[in-house]
């Protein structure tokens, strides 16, 4: 994937940077280099991938260093969505040591945990490659980081759910739970409440409320099929009969996605690409000093 079709602003990085940086430097700013520096020295440096993956965060990191000083200079040797592999320079950064020593770190966890979720998000894509299935991602991302993070996601060939509450009307078991667990009552009181172009997901966890749903005189444009096995899967998707989209949830490891991918469900919904994955090893080396 390039940056053709993969961007995000700079106006979602720069909150999130500002914020990193703020918390980073503190009120005293980094006391270690003010105390080896003479001068304003220049430095070299590359950013080294240490594990194959696949690359995201670029752009973050590049930020980090022009808000600290405008004329320190980047140059990404890679774009975010390429595959990268040990020892490949992802980009070189060149300018005012103090500035590309203070934002070392920031730039670093911000493109350590955006390649990773690229990266695992790639395993999975991959792992299903040829089922026609979308890899998606939810709203169980780390406060203050869904735009990145679902941006990191489309770097490894994901999609993305809703990324706000006003994206969609989604009914899940708490929802019902306020209409008595009827299903046909929530779904009119939603569609009441929608317009032309909003979506309607429903959340069901077995095939009796499945059928319930499909029952109605006017169902959901989404069924999210909630900790169901391959078997009630499959039957799922046959009662759905392309009615509408057919979601799996709950579960899905990399082990288990290609199983889930084959019973003919639309789409593959996992939270932890974004809650809980593993960082991806980058480091940044000074090459001149």
């Amino acid at each position: 994937m390039s940056l053709d079709t993969l961007f995000l602003p700079n106006l979602l990085w720069e909150p999130v940077i500002r914020t990193a940086l703020q918390e980073d430097f503190g009120t005293g700013g980094d006391v270690t280099t003010q105390s080896l520096l003479q001068g304003r020295p220049s430095l070299k440096a590359s950013f080294q991938a240490r594990k194959e993956g696949i690359v995201a965060g670029l752009p973050g990191a590049e930020l980090t260093f022009a808000l600290l000083d405008k004329n320190v200079r980047f140059t990404a040797l890679k774009q975010d969505g390429d595959q990268i592999h040990p020892g490949d320079t992802l980009a070189i950064v060149e300018g005012d040591a103090s500035a590309i020593l203070g934002g070392e770190r920031v730039a670093l966890n911000l493109l350590s945990h955006l390649s990773g979720i690229a990266s695992t998000t790639g395993q999975i894509v991959r792992s299903v490659e040829g089922t026609g299935v979308s890899v998606c991602c939810t709203r169980k991302t780390l406060p203050g980081l869904r735009a990145l993070q679902k941006y990191a996601v489309r770097a490894g060939g994901g999609s993305n759910h809703r990324h706000r509450l006003d994206d969609a009307i989604m009914l899940k078991d708490n929802h019902l739970a306020l209409f008595g667990s009827n299903i046909p009552s929530a779904l009119a009181a939603a569609h009441e409440r929608a317009g032309h172009l909003m979506k309607i997901e429903l959340e069901v966890d077995s095939l009796a409320q499945l059928e319930e749903a499909l029952s109605c005189p006017h169902g959901a444009d989404a069924y999210l099929l909630d900790n169901m096995t391959p078997d009630m899967l499959r039957e799922a998707v046959k009662m759905i009969n392309g009615r509408a989209i057919a979601e799996a949830s709950g579960g899905i490891t990399p082990q288990t996605a290609r199983n889930m991918a084959e019973t003919g469900v639309d789409v593959l919904s996992l939270g932890w690409l974004t809650h809980s994955v593993t960082a991806l090893d980058i480091g940044l080396d000074i090459t001149t000093a």
